[in-house]
C-alpha cells in the first residue's frame, strides 16, 4: 500500500467518524428541540427527521451506527434523550422503544435508498422508517404500560395506537421533507465519504 492509499483510507475513516458523531449530536438536538417548540399540545422533535437522514446520508451500516452511539451516549447518562434525559433507567420508560427504533429507522432508509436511488425511492424510504418507528416504538410503550409501568385505566392496544394518532401528521410531513432533503443532499455527501 502507498502512503497516498494509506492516507486516502484514514481519511475516510476520520470522515466517517466525523458523520456519525455530526448525526449524534443532530439527534440530541432532535430530541430537545421539543422543550422550545410545542406546537397545537404536539412537542416537535426532529428525531425521527435526522435518524432518516442518517440512513439516506451515511448508508444503512453508518447510519444505524450513529443511532447505536447516540442511544449509548443516553444510556450512559448524558441528557440527550427528549426532556433533557438519560441513563440506564430510561431503559424501562414507555418511550424508550422509540430510542430503540432509530437504530432500525437509518438502517431501514438507507438500505432502501441503497436499492432504490431516484427521488420516489428516498420519500418511500422515509416513510417506510417512519412506519418502523412507529411499530417499533408503540408496541414498547403498550408493552411498557402492561407489564411494568403503571398503565391508564382501561389502557388497550388500541389507545396505546390511538394516542399515535396525534404526532402522526407532523411526523408524516417531516418523513417526506427528510426524503426530499437527503435526496438533495446525497450526491453531496457522496463526494466526502
Amino acid at each position: 500500500m502507498t502512503t497516498t492509499t494509506t492516507r486516502s483510507i484514514n481519511h475516510s475513516r476520520t470522515l466517517q467518524l466525523v458523520h456519525i458523531a455530526l448525526f449524534s449530536a443532530l439527534m440530541a438536538i432532535g430530541a430537545n428541540i421539543s422543550s422550545f417548540l410545542i406546537i397545537g399540545g404536539v412537542p416537535i422533535t426532529l428525531q425521527t427527521f435526522f435518524a432518516i437522514l442518517a440512513g439516506i446520508l451515511l448508508g444503512s451500516r453508518m447510519g444505524a451506527v450513529s443511532m447505536i452511539v447516540y442511544a449509548f451516549i443516553g444510556l450512559a447518562g448524558v441528557p440527550v434523550f427528549a426532556g433533557f434525559s438519560g441513563g440506564m433507567d430510561t431503559i424501562i420508560s414507555p418511550t424508550f422503544g422509540f430510542i430503540v427504533s432509530f437504530v432500525f429507522i437509518a438502517y431501514t432508509a438507507g438500505l432502501i435508498v441503497e436499492k432504490w436511488p431516484s427521488k420516489k425511492g428516498f420519500i418511500a424510504a422515509a416513510l417506510a422508517a417512519t412506519a418502523v418507528n412507529y411499530f417499533i416504538g408503540t408496541n414498547w410503550m403498550y408493552a411498557a404500560y402492561k407489564l411494568w409501568f403503571a398503565a391508564p385505566e382501561g389502557f388497550t392496544y388500541k389507545m396505546a395506537w390511538a394516542w399515535m394518532a396525534v404526532p402522526l401528521p407532523k411526523d408524516l410531513i417531516l418523513a417526506v421533507l427528510a426524503g426530499l432533503f437527503g435526496y438533495r443532499l446525497k450526491p453531496i455527501i457522496q463526494k466526502y465519504l
